[in-house]
């Protein structure tokens, strides 16, 4: 019988791996990476099947590695993803497990980014390519990416490609890679045509099935909330104020960098906060987890490697400043809290391009997390004045103040002052570094821009799918978006147009995702040649639209002012964007037919006979 698999090293693994794995922090193989690791080191094919969340990326990434050859430049391994966030996703993984590997390169590529791009990339070489499968027959067949080297093959979330529609084009794939290739193929199910595609190209696989068991306490409260990048710092402060039974946390956060940041931030809030992160020694770390346990801190900002091991019982609270990329760092986050019996709160920040990481937290745990609304000013002042009465109170039944008394008598008798204005200018004294009522900049307050976390998805934006009635109202929708809200939008200029191969889905993406902003607050958008227009809130912020001004769209800032009358009246000659927010009727003239980048598709999606254009 062989012995169980309980630590990184008793894998027959190179030593760079094993250094970045314990740099990460992770100690023990999942069920999954212990099964198929040796098998794939092995030379099996692999045949697996697995849950998101199970640890499945770290299962084919690290054997994988551990074939690369660095000194070639030529693709040597291939994983094919259903989507991009996905391949994103793998992608960083290999990354983070290759950090010890000089010269290591992954490049991924999906639909949607800029080809011109790609192939620059490309021409660099790579060793290793996520792709999605649409993505990676375009380059195929422009002879872009030639994968005559590779010696490994990896289909992950198979059954999530059979559902897309993309099984074809897998195996199209599948036909045109060399035969002599290790091959794995993971997947949350086991469908007939899944069984069929693996009993085709793989040879004599190995059979991994793993079920997950991936749970959460029950005992944990978990809530998330819908927030942009910018607005993540003054989110945390409001919800560490308004929470009821707030005792201490733990905030999470991805990098070593960001954990000193925000401390520091924190600290000058007036939050008893430190850090906590691998760069420190076992003696300073020791000091804070310390400090936590007497009460000396309230606030303890850390990465998943520093916070392992910590068993605090007063941490009412975890924050996932950032979001996870795997779902087991998600459990073991939220596992500080809520222990020996004890109730606890997990809340979870989620950018709008992270919401299919949430998804994927949902199913893995088997909870479904609930929505949390972002504390207005009012109730934030409201904690604070109820706060504060508290501690008047508490001042005048323990304290003796017959001097202050006497004090504040002279002062009534000199200034001829009224008691209530006197204890209204010593309570201003007393709260001036923290006042008790919010300032209110005039700007709508950025919780209503985060009020949509608790609405459903919106439907796909295929106008094909919509009803003829909201196609032909499109128009009105658009004047009413112009109303919306505190005030009517106004046109601002940016330096991106059509010579720069942006599209107005790229414009509200980094708008949408840069600078917060929801697109219900994005109105129409045309674009010129060498610069595009874009109706935003006329009241944007100086800081929103600082950080606009150094947002990229396709490498190229955006620079954003607003436009001068006659670029605000220039409507016609630009290229208005299709359905969707920021839409904009269609110019008048012939109607294109629809064609994918460098080649002609034919009816019914058929990749098989596709043709480069001449």
């Amino acid at each position: 019988m062989t012995a169980p698999i309980e630590r990184f090293d008793q894998l027959d693994l190179q030593a760079p791996l094993l250094a970045a794995l314990t740099e990460i922090g992770y100690e023990t193989p999942s069920p999954i990476q212990a099964a198929c690791i040796p098998l794939l080191l092995a030379g099996n094919d692999i045949l697996g099947e697995a849950q998101t969340g199970t640890g499945k990326t770290a299962a084919f990434a690290l054997p994988a590695l551990d074939k690369v050859d660095l000194s070639k430049r030529n693709p040597q391994v291939l994983v094919l993803a259903p989507t991009r966030e996905l391949a994103i996703q793998v992608a960083e993984a290999f990354q983070r497990y290759a950090s010890k590997m000089p010269g290591f390169h992954v490049l991924p590529i999906y639909g949607g980014q800029s080809m011109v791009v790609q192939l620059r990339q490309l021409s660099r070489g790579a060793h290793v390519i996520v792709g999605t499968p649409g993505r990676v027959m375009d380059h195929m067949e422009r002879k872009s990416l030639n994968l005559d080297s590779i010696t490994t093959l990896i289909l992950d979330e198979a059954d999530e490609m059979l559902r897309m529609g993309f099984i074809d084009d897998v195996e199209w794939i599948l036909e045109r890679i060399p035969a002599e290739r290790q091959t794995a193929l993971f997947s949350a199910t086991m469908p007939d045509a899944i069984r069929r595609v693996a009993h085709r190209y793989l040879r004599d696989p190995k059979e991994v099935k793993i079920k997950s068991a991936t749970t959460t306490v029950s005992t944990i409260r978990q809530r998330f909330l819908q927030i942009a990048g910018p607005h993540k710092l003054d989110a945390l402060t409001r919800i560490l104020e308004v929470e009821d039974e707030f005792d201490a946390a733990i905030v999470f956060v991805r990098t070593k960098t960001a954990t000193v940041e925000l401390a520091e931030k924190l600290e000058a809030r007036g939050y008893a906060a430190a850090c906590l992160n691998g760069d420190m020694t076992q003696q300073l770390r020791e000091r804070v987890i310390e400090q936590l346990k007497n009460k000396t801190l309230d606030i303890v900002v850390a990465t998943d490697v520093a916070a392992r091991g910590i068993d605090v019982p007063r941490v009412s609270h975890v924050i996932n400043y950032d979001i996870p990329y795997d779902t087991e760092a998600y459990v073991h986050r939220i596992g500080r809290t809520g222990r020996a019996g004890r109730t606890g709160n997990a809340i979870l920040f989620v950018a709008p391009r992270e919401n299919h990481l949430l998804r994927q937290i949902e199913r893995a745990t088997r909870q479904p997390i609930e929505a949390l609304k972002l504390p207005s000013r009012e109730a934030v002042a409201d904690k604070r004045v109820a706060s504060f009465r508290q501690q008047v109170s508490e001042v005048l039944e323990s304290q003796d103040l017959a001097f202050f008394l006497d004090v504040i008598a002279g002062m009534e008798e000199n200034n001829d002052s009224d008691i209530r204005e006197i204890a209204a200018a010593l309570a201003y004294l007393a709260q001036k570094d923290r006042p008790l009522q919010m300032p209110d900049s005039g700007k709508p307050d950025f919780a209503q821009m985060s009020a949509s976390a608790a609405k459903p998805e919106r439907p796909a934006r295929d106008s094909r799918e919509q009803p003829r009635e909201a196609r032909e109202n499109r128009g009105e929708i658009l004047e009413r978006r112009r109303d919306y809200a505190e005030g009517r939008l106004a046109r601002y200029r940016i330096d991106v147009g059509r010579e720069h191969m942006a599209s107005p889905k790229d414009i509200v993406g980094a708008i949408a995702n840069e600078a917060g902003i929801e697109s219900r607050f994005i109105g129409q958008i045309n674009l010129f040649e060498d610069y595009s227009t874009v109706e935003l809130p006329s009241d944007l912020p100086n800081d929103i639209l600082q950080i606009l001004r150094r947002a990229r769209v396709r490498q190229q800032p955006l620079n954003i002012r607003l436009a001068s009358p006659e670029e605000a009246s220039r409507e016609r000659g630009g290229r208005p964007g299709p359905g969707g927010p920021g839409a904009a009727p269609r110019s008048a003239g012939p109607k294109k037919p629809f064609r994918m980048e460098g080649f002609d598709r034919p009816a019914g999606g058929d990749f098989k006979s596709r043709k480069p254009k001449p």
